[in-house]
């Protein structure tokens, strides 16, 4: 027997191979209650339109209510042979209320329905990833206030460059992920709009009230195009191009946080909640964590190639290769939302080792620019000059192996006789970086109103 939801032209069943390739309910379960939302929706619509019977309209969402019920306390039974959720509600509903069921679909499709149930679930989680990103955000913002002079080196090429405070360095991914949140707030001006009413792709002849259901259901206008309004899936797209920048994001802290903690930089420590030991090697405590944060990030790019291949050579309007977006938009939030979930853990309960930080930043003549600065400003002479001063200045100091601010007076005018003890006195490492106030440097009274304004806006 042909599926009766839709069969009336078939004279046989599907086989169990194409009705298994086919069926999306396996994953698209997850938009259940979106689907009960917009089916509401539109019986509401369709009895203030006079199309269907006010009585049966009740009748509808009563049943559409009962089966969220049933949905919620788990008691659905999801049928492989009904393909795909809105059959799958639909069949229960007829169960409920009997024949009057048929009449849901009216002047619709299963086309704009899912293109409705898609923005509904991506508004809900797009909303729900920036508020896990806003609390990654207060734990990288309290760590900075707490480390705000607490000094360690930076880094360019992975060599140390030039001393910073920690506090400074953990803020700059709380602006790297306030872009990644104002992305995701970006994106839900683009999917406020309804593709309810759009039908297969024509539009319908009844005289629906799109406007009506956009309103219902919290969008700001339905979408003005039929065609366009069942077609396109750009807004996943740039859903899972956001998913993929927070990743990168997420995956160059977790990186960092995987050096930390090894033996050679010794800067933190994480709680054993939050390592993981080895099954061979005793003394192991390994940051599993960031590491598979790290590697989470090539699934989620794989799931934007995914759906980018899926749709560069589809016509217009609905092809069902469109069924392929669910799975790794599926896929790629769960694994946003468990990453941003245990980055914030890390963050809050990492345990930074001062004094090896301290130590370190002195390391590599980390100083050795401030010195060519100070040159500048004392002595007025072009800053190619005294980049070439110093580099001297630190190939004297490495044969002597003493670092910059341990050279002396007569040390210092071994390469220029200019160099006078007033200078020399200004080569102090904690008073270089403590003049570090330009805007957006590393001077710890900078660091310490950065973070604390960066908190005062995130807890609103």
């Amino acid at each position: 027997m042909a599926n009766k939801m839709w069969g009336g032209r078939f004279t046989s069943k599907t086989d169990a191979l194409l009705e298994d390739l086919n069926a999306s309910i396996k994953y698209d379960y997850r938009l259940a209650i979106q689907d009960i939302d917009g089916s509401i929706a539109h019986a509401t619509m369709l009895a203030e339109c006079s199309i269907i019977k006010r009585e049966e309209s009740k009748k509808i969402i009563d049943g559409l209510k009962k089966i969220r019920s049933e949905i919620l306390a788990e008691n659905f039974e999801f049928k492989i042979e009904l393909e795909d959720i809105h059959m799958n509600i639909e069949s229960r509903l007829t169960e409920i209320i009997g024949p009057v069921a048929g009449k849901l679909h009216t002047a619709r499709s299963r086309n704009d329905q899912v293109a409705t149930d898609m923005k509904l679930y991506l508004i809900k989680k797009n909303r729900y990833l920036a508020s896990l990103i806003n609390s990654c955000q207060i734990a990288l913002a309290e760590q900075a206030l707490e480390n705000y002079a607490t000094f360690m080196p930076g880094y360019t090429h992975l060599q140390i460059a030039q001393p910073i405070t920690f506090g400074h360095h953990l803020l700059s991914y709380v602006e790297s992920l306030n872009r990644d949140k104002q992305r995701l707030h970006d994106t839900l001006k683009r999917l406020n709009e309804s593709p309810l009413g759009a039908a297969a792709l024509a539009g319908t002849s009844y005289p629906i009230d799109r406007h009506m259901t956009a309103k219902l259901l919290g969008f700001d206008k339905p979408m003005a195009n039929s065609i366009d309004a069942v077609s396109s899936r750009d807004l996943v797209l740039e859903t899972l191009s956001n998913l993929a920048i927070i990743s990168i994001n997420l995956s160059r802290l977790a990186e960092e946080i995987t050096l930390w903690m090894s033996s050679e930089f010794n800067f933190i420590k994480l709680p054993d909640s939050l390592t993981t030991g080895s099954s061979i090697m005793p003394q192991k405590r390994n940051p599993d964590g960031a590491e598979i944060i790290r590697s989470k990030t090539g699934r989620i790019i794989g799931s934007l190639n995914t759906l980018l291949i899926v749709l560069k050579g589809l016509p217009l309007s609905y092809s069902k290769d469109l069924q392929e977006d669910k799975e790794p938009l599926f896929d790629a939030l769960d694994t946003t939302e468990i990453s941003l979930k245990v980055m914030s853990l890390m963050i809050k309960n990492m345990i930074p080792n001062k004094q090896v930080m301290l130590e370190a930043s002195k390391k590599g003549y980390s100083i050795a620019t401030d010195i060519a600065d100070i040159l500048v400003q004392t002595l007025d002479i072009p800053f190619r000059e005294t980049h070439k001063i110093v580099g001297e200045i630190v190939a004297y100091a490495e044969d002597k192996k003493l670092t910059l601010d341990e050279l002396t007076l007569k040390d210092f005018q071994q390469i220029d006789d200019r160099i006078t003890n007033d200078i020399v006195n200004k080569i102090s490492f904690d008073a270089i970086i403590q003049n570090k106030t330009s805007f957006g440097g590393t001077a710890p009274e900078n660091v310490r109103k950065e973070a604390e304004n960066w908190l005062k806006l995130l807890k609103k």
